[in-house]
């Protein structure tokens, strides 16, 4: 049942199924097929091993940032300690306690700028561009530390298809663009 949706299905969409095959996803959860993940979110116990989650489904409208994206585009080779997900300002949700998330809140006239859609082991995961990561990276510095910082922005320097003027488009709509403008000096 949950292999069919990569291994996360709601109630919700079983539901429209019918009746018995609602019930039977519930007699799979009481059986230990199926764990639950949060609140009309289920799992396959046996597929909750893999790296990557279908970050949609736990967290709807979600994008993978910070130390997540960081990670994916291998601008750092640190491991993220849970998945990092950016959303809207106002919104409330409820993360389950496995696989670990992190919930960091945006405005709404940030949360939009360099999202993309890649598909990471089945998913299609949205998530931050590259020149957002830097951008991210470099706002958050204080927070992550001077030398993760530093190493995302060489490492993003290194790139032979950088865009430049993408991410001091990006620096300028999210407040770090005279930042930035000096590490670049300075590593450039």
């Amino acid at each position: 049942m949950a292999k069919e949706q990569n291994s996360y299905i709601s109630s919700a969409s079983i539901k429209e199924q019918g009746r018995t095959a609602y019930y039977k996803m519930l007699e799979s959860a009481r059986q230990g097929e199926l764990i639950q993940v949060r609140r009309g979110v289920y799992a396959n116990i046996d597929q909750l091993s893999g790296n990557m989650i279908d970050i949609n489904t736990i967290v709807p409208n979600g994008i993978l940032c910070l130390w997540s994206a960081w990670s994916i585009h291998q601008l750092t080779t640190s491991m993220p300690q849970a998945f990092h997900v950016a959303i809207k300002r106002d919104r409330k949700v409820t993360v389950p306690s496995f696989p670990k998330v992190e919930i960091h809140h945006y405005t709404e006239a940030i949360l939009g700028i360099g999202v993309m859609t890649m598909e990471i082991d089945g998913f299609n995961i949205r998530l931050y561009d590259v020149e957002r990561c830097v951008c991210d990276a470099v706002k958050f510095r204080n927070k992550i530390g001077m030398d993760v910082c530093s190493e995302i922005i060489s490492n993003y320097l290194e790139r032979p298809n950088r865009n430049l003027s993408k991410l001091m488009d990006y620096a300028r709509k999210l407040r770090v663009g005279t930042i930035l403008e000096q590490y670049l000096q300075v590593k450039l």
